[in-house]
């Protein structure tokens, strides 16, 4: 099972580096969480090797997550050991093995899941009532999407050679379909890299009712 989920994954892990994306969305994620108050848990769906954890551990927050990559779980349990960091997706019940989180994470993975419905249905298990998910995945908007036209850049921004890649092109309007139909109620949205015509990414915030 682990190598399977590691194939669809189409995430390997060789190192203990942050991903570049992360440059330009920690700070804004970081705003969005807010000061740890209180119930200081929180829970990252898709936690890579461990390097966005560790930045919102530096801020008071403790970390539980999960990732479909044995190669990046093996990395952030060596390296970051005080994180509480396991294989696992959101085709898993994590709720029943987790419990649930004032503030739950996901960055840059709808992009990639194949049953975004059940993705959105996990973070919603996972969020406390009253809790917030902070999400984000790469920014598609109709001037952007015009500028990759014009410049020929559809081969390379869509990835169609990349195994497991992107397989979703989400924009505002459709993530927040999918979080609303699980229950949500999107409360906050930013873009990120670039200037916002052509941001790298869009960070939603999404709050569960208490």
């Amino acid at each position: 099972m682990a190598t399977e989920s590691t194939s669809i994954s189409g995430y390997n892990y060789y190192g203990d580096d942050a991903d570049a994306s992360h440059d330009y969305l920690l700070p804004t994620v970081l705003r969005l969480l807010g000061p740890p108050a209180g119930d200081a848990r929180l829970f990252d769906l898709g936690c890579g090797n461990g390097t966005v954890g560790a930045q919102c551990a530096t801020h008071g927050w403790k970390v539980s997550g999960v990732d479909v990559s044995t190669d990046g779980i093996a990395n952030a349990q060596r390296r970051f050991p005080e994180l509480d960091l396991h294989y696992g997706s959101a085709y898993d019940d994590l709720a029943a093995k987790f419990g649930k989180f004032n503030r739950v994470i996901s960055l840059e993975v709808v992009e990639h899941v194949y049953a975004p419905r059940d993705w959105a249905r996990t973070l919603f298990n996972l969020t406390a009532p009253g809790g917030t998910a902070v999400v984000s995945t790469p920014y598609h908007g109709y001037l952007k999407n015009l500028a990759i036209a014009l410049t020929n850049g559809f081969d390379t921004h869509f990835t169609a050679l990349w195994d497991h890649g992107h397989i979703k092109f989400w924009s505002r309007a459709t993530l927040t379909a999918l979080l609303e139909e699980a229950g949500f109620s999107v409360t906050g949205f930013a873009r990120v890299g670039r200037i916002p015509a052509l941001a790298k990414s869009m960070i939603l915030v999404a709050q569960r009712p208490a």
